[in-house]
């Protein structure tokens, strides 16, 4: 059901790549929620997903950007403010890959020319999509920056691998960057840890069916599906949360405080 939440606000989403992408749930929510918005994906995902299907269902424009590159991603907003006329209120930053993972690395036995790569992919592009924002003043007063992390950037999930360092670093990245976004601009600049969600991306992890399952019982509410995160990121992005800053949001049905869940257990 609309709300009309996000009436007259203008977006930009990294990361829709097909409809098990979070940012694909996202950016529908936004349009049903009055927003505008633009697309974004590197070149490659671009080829091989389904962003077409959600540009032309949305009117949205797709802008191709390779996000660790400074001049591609001036390129998305120069283009998204014209396109959109006006600056920007909200960005949702949904984009991560290790290629360590990729390969069947064990964490023991990492590739450091990889690791240096999924940094860069996966949590140094929140930071130069920021610096770029930052510099083009390109956001209004009052927007709203959101990416997408996960528990493992506190809690040990060893499958996960290096992935867990990039969301540390990530969400350190929110909450250095949102006190400069807020003194200047009254920006808001959050982090949402997301229960495991059955991605094209997660789906690719070692253990990954097992593991939602677990965490599925473990949580009181369940796993958090990726349409309930899209309903969050409304939130986030609306006027309700205006005072919301520099926070790691925990979106898992609870699993975050568990401690143990007889659920697990097995049957005596």
């Amino acid at each position: 059901m609309a709300n009309n939440l996000l009436a007259g606000k203008k977006g930009i989403i990294f990361g829709a790549l097909d409809e098990k992408s979070m940012a694909w749930h996202v950016a529908e929510r936004c349009v049903e929620e009055g927003a505008t918005i633009t697309l974004t994906n590197a070149p490659v995902a671009l080829r091989m997903g389904q962003l077409k299907i959600l540009g032309d269902k949305l009117n949205a424009e797709i802008i191709p950007a390779d996000a660790t590159s400074m001049e591609d991603l001036e390129n998305l907003f120069t283009k998204s403010m014209e396109v959109l006329g006006g600056k920007i209120d909200f960005v949702l930053h949904s984009i991560g890959m290790s290629l360590n993972v990729r390969k069947g690395r064990e964490y023991t036995d990492l590739n450091y020319d990889f690791m240096q790569k999924t940094f860069d992919i996966s949590a140094i592009s929140f930071h130069k999509v920021m610096q770029v924002i930052w510099k083009m003043d390109a956001m209004n007063d009052w927007g709203s920056i959101l990416a997408l992390s996960y528990i493992a950037a506190q809690r040990v999930f060893p499958d996960y691998s290096e992935m867990a360092e990039s969301k540390a670093l990530l969400e350190s990245f929110a909450r250095s960057f949102g006190y400069h976004f807020g003194t200047r601009n009254k920006i808001r600049v959050n982090t949402i840890s997301q229960s495991p969600t059955m991605t094209t991306a997660g789906s690719g992890v070692k253990g990954f069916s097992e593991f939602f399952g677990y965490a599925d019982k473990m949580s009181p509410l369940g796993n958090a599906s990726a349409a309930s995160c899209a309903d969050y990121c409304i939130v986030m992005f609306s006027d309700l949360t205006r005072m919301v800053t520099m926070q790691n949001l925990y979106h898992d049905g609870g699993f975050s405080t568990m401690g143990m869940n007889p659920a697990v257990l097995p049957e005596q």
